[in-house]
Order: C-alpha cells, then sequence, then structure tokens
C-alpha cells in the first residue's frame, strides 16, 4: 500500500532537480559548520600573530593601515586578526550568536566569501571615512592609524540576519514600503548599534558600513541557496 501510494504521487508529481551537495545548507549536507571552521581560523591567526610580534613583522601581516596599498594582502587578513584575547573572545561569542543562524541558511563557500569581503569592505571603509573626514576642518575626527578584526563582518551578518528573517520579509509583503524607507531604517539600526558599541579604540565607521553591508545582501538575498 505505501508502495502504491508512493508510486501515484510521483507520476503525478513532475520531477523537480535537487540541489547539488555543493548547494546544500551545511547542516543539509552533513559538512562542518563554517563558524567552527572560523573559530579554528581565529585561534590560529591568533597563534601567528603572538610569534611573528617577536619578528616585528605582525603589523605587516594583520594590521590594515593606510596607505592600502603598502600591505595590501592586510585588507583580507586583518578580517581574521585580533588586538587581544578579549577582542578575540567577543568577536568568537557574537559570531556564534549572530553567525549560526545565517550559516545554517547557506553553503560554507558563500558564507566564507561573504564573510571575507564584507569584513575586508568595513575595514577599507573605516580607513577611508576616518581619512576624509579627519581632512574636513569642522570635524574632529583623527585618521584610523590602523584597523584589525573581525568586528565589521559579525555586524554584516547581523545586518544580514535582520534584513533577511521571516519576520522582516513578512512584513514588507504585508506593507508597500518604499526602497528609501527601507533603506533610511537600516541606516538608523546601523548607526544605534555604532553608538551603542561606541568607545575608544572601537572601529566604530567599520561596525558601521559591515552592518549596512549586511543589510543590503540580506535584502537582495545573495546567500539564499538556489540564488
Amino acid at each position: 500500500m505505501v508502495r502504491r501510494s508512493r508510486s501515484r504521487t510521483q507520476s503525478s508529481t513532475p520531477r523537480r532537480s535537487t540541489p547539488g551537495a555543493g548547494e546544500r545548507p551545511p547542516a543539509a549536507a552533513g559538512s562542518p559548520s563554517p563558524i567552527l571552521e572560523l573559530l579554528v581560523v581565529f585561534v590560529l591567526v591568533f597563534v601567528v600573530q603572538g610569534v611573528t610580534a617577536f619578528a616585528g613583522v605582525m603589523g605587516t601581516l594583520f594590521v590594515l593601515a593606510p596607505p592600502l596599498s603598502a600591505n595590501p594582502w592586510t585588507i583580507v587578513t586583518s578580517v581574521y586578526a585580533h588586538s587581544g584575547f578579549g577582542h578575540l573572545l567577543s568577536n568568537s561569542l557574537a559570531l556564534l550568536v549572530f553567525g549560526w543562524p545565517v550559516a545554517r541558511a547557506t553553503t560554507r563557500l558563500r558564507f566564507h566569501v561573504f564573510f571575507a569581503i564584507a569584513g575586508a569592505i568595513a575595514g577599507v571603509a573605516q580607513l577611508v571615512l576616518t581619512g576624509t573626514l579627519a581632512a574636513l576642518p569642522i570635524v574632529p575626527v583623527a585618521p584610523t592609524a590602523g584597523v584589525l578584526g573581525a568586528s565589521g563582518a559579525v555586524f554584516a551578518l547581523l545586518g544580514y540576519l535582520v534584513a533577511s528573517n521571516r519576520l522582516s520579509t513578512g512584513l514588507a509583503s504585508l506593507v508597500d514600503v518604499p526602497n528609501w524607507l527601507s533603506a533610511l531604517v537600516f541606516v538608523g539600526l546601523a548607526v544605534a548599534l555604532t553608538l551603542a558599541t561606541a568607545s575608544p579604540g572601537v572601529a566604530v565607521l567599520a561596525h558601521f558600513a559591515g552592518f549596512l553591508v549586511g543589510a543590503l545582501a540580506g535584502r537582495a538575498r545573495v546567500l539564499a541557496v538556489g540564488s
């Protein structure tokens, strides 16, 4: 009886192609979580930072500093480096909270690429924006000498989570919200979170840029499997 019923269902329903293992979320494909992989990378890079600090080359390898053309690899390596154990711990906890829901809805490759690109954009934005604002005589902002850390990428995950979750998507489908209003809401959220995390030594503009990048990506659902 069960086999007959299943046979009729298959014959009356058109077959659909299923995505390959590379296009399945990590939980579905049975592959290691990209969150755990990132945590391992964080720890390994932190150890390497300690070793290279004795040789006096840690900044050259991991600190993103102007001009960007001097050590261009730091645009990426700085995303995985941290200034101390407390910095590493706080970013790791935030990654677990905000990254896990995003990672479960996408593939490992997409998650890692998004994390690296969003973090790089956030770091570059910190240098460029502070440098631009410092050139204005009426703005009391000092240019950033160097930046490192995964905070910008973590804020991008938070922005993606806010913009792509079922609640925000459902509200957008029920209420005709203009694009300019949606953008204004995301900017307002980015400003609020930036001010909430502001403290000496924190790259607040990297947080701001990271959240906006994540919100835009979440709105476009760039990490959705099959897109």
